[in-house]
């Protein structure tokens, strides 16, 4: 069976082929400093003849979704071109918010992928990994627009406010509302918040910035996290508690607010809210979940509304409870703010900017952090992305050593599966001819890609693709 990215693949094969002329001409030499730099540009082919291949000297950043103008706004025009879709399958980098991105929707010219949000569930980021492109997010973005309705969401679930609404609308539509008004409003009564208990299980930043607005709402609280981060602890009021399990966290809360990312698979975080944790809760609690809705057990939920006066409300669809009488459902509104929505597009479009033109990994969910100095005057950067098994590093520096070419500061990383090399190397005199060194580089067992970053803009990019070599 061969997958749509395998056909991509033997079709570049190809056509390879019957590029190679013109490919040929496109072949590059640079002026960089005081020496030129040879290197190799779409020699390839890919999946277009290379002359018509890109817009010389440009970034190209291809969007799904509605990005918000004033975040993509912050790709300069003189060095990049954004737009929704690239017929000739030539962007360098992807943005996107919702939308379920396909691998077949990945091009092998693509360097890196940006989640304008924090979660990247539609983003295959396993695979990602495997084929050695950094997938980034926003973290914090959208937090104070989450925040904010998890806020609404404690009075909503305190005080009926839902019911009250459809009520007078039903008493307007006969004429009622003011004959009734008074003696209906007993059956919508509630509860303040002040002096009750909040539970945050997950205190990033969205859960840290609603310990913090509880705290000032007169609310006792009490944390769950056990990733909790030293940035993050600084951010929570004096006065929380730290519980060492959810079940504790929950157990005297009133209100309980979800804030933890969906991991599947083997000790993730599916159904993490079930019959065991419910059974821990005051029969009257309510929860709270803006986080993921694959985070809560709805038949262990269901059961939890039936048996008593407990409240749901969340900002997920379920097909469950969707009409439950204890139950609010919004449509996915958390990040829903036109403020959220530039601060995710512009932190994005600076994560980008940063990996495209310097190599510096921030925000990558796949990747290891990295970032080294601005590069001296007189030499180039060159990425190296590699699985993290032994020898690597080793191989690479050789790989250095036998062309002749002096490292001046380099950074190696690593994150799970993947390692990443940041490498500035001297440049003399002499023409660099750095077509062999590349290639030599990228073909390596073990290595996923390279990019050679001297001042061209979508230039330099190498992938090892199940051992065929794309430049």
């Amino acid at each position: 069976i061969i997958s749509l990215f395998g056909l991509t693949i033997m079709l570049a094969t190809t056509l390879r082929r019957t590029a190679a002329t013109t490919a040929a001409a496109r072949a590059s030499t640079r002026c960089f400093a005081s020496a030129p730099v040879d290197f190799e540009h779409f020699s390839s082919g890919w999946e277009k003849d290379s002359s018509e291949y890109q817009t010389e000297g440009k970034f190209h950043i291809e969007t799904f979704n509605k990005i918000s103008s004033l975040g993509l706004a912050r790709f300069p025009s003189k060095n990049y071109e954004v737009q929704e879709d690239w017929e000739n399958n030539n962007a360098h980098a992807i943005l996107l918010r919702s939308h379920k991105l396909q691998e077949s929707e990945v091009d092998v010219s693509i360097r890196a992928i940006a989640r304008c949000g924090a979660g990247t569930n539609n983003v295959p980021v396993a695979r990602m990994s495997e084929l050695g492109i950094p997938v980034f997010n926003t973290p914090g973005a959208n937090a104070n627009a989450v925040k904010e309705l998890v806020i609404c969401g404690l009075f909503l679930g305190s005080r009926r406010l839902i019911a009250g609404i459809n009520h007078m609308k039903q008493l307007g539509e006969q004429g009622l509302q003011k004959e009734r008004v008074e003696k209906d409003k007993s059956m919508f009564g509630g509860r303040e918040i002040a002096g009750k208990t909040l539970a945050i299980i997950g205190m990033g930043h969205i859960g840290a910035a609603t310990a913090r607005e509880a705290s000032a709402l007169g609310m006792k609280t009490v944390g769950y996290d056990p990733a909790l981060s030293i940035a993050s602890a600084l951010k929570l009021p004096r006065e929380i508690s730290i519980a060492d399990s959810i079940s504790s966290a929950v157990a005297e809360a009133d209100y309980i607010s979800l804030n933890i990312p969906y991991i599947k698979g083997e000790g993730g975080t599916h159904g993490i809210i079930g019959k065991d944790v419910l059974s821990h809760m005051k029969n009257d609690a309510v929860v709270l979940n803006f986080a993921r809705g694959e985070l809560v057990d709805s038949e262990a939920m269901k059961e939890f509304l039936d048996s008593g006066d407990g409240r749901y409300i969340s900002d997920f669809p379920d097909d469950l409870i969707w009409n439950h009488n204890n139950a609010i459902l919004l449509p996915h509104l958390g990040a829903s703010t036109e403020e959220a929505e530039e601060t995710a597009a512009a932190m994005a479009a600076d994560t980008i900017q940063a990996y495209l033109e310097h190599g510096t990994i921030q925000n990558s969910v796949n990747f290891p952090a990295a970032a080294l100095p601005e590069r001296k005057e007189g030499s180039i950067r060159v990425t190296v992305a590699t699985r993290n098994i032994p020898g690597m590093l080793a191989y690479i520096s050789e790989v250095f050593a036998k062309h002749g070419s002096n490292i001046l500061q380099q950074i190696n990383t690593s994150r799970g599966d993947i390692a990443y090399n940041v490498i500035d190397v001297e440049l003399g005199d002499d023409t660099i001819d750095l077509k062999d060194l590349q290639k030599e580089l990228t073909m390596h067992d073990g290595v996923l890609s390279s990019r050679i970053l001297f001042g061209v803009a979508g230039a330099g990019y190498a992938r090892n693709v199940d051992g065929q070599y794309f430049v």
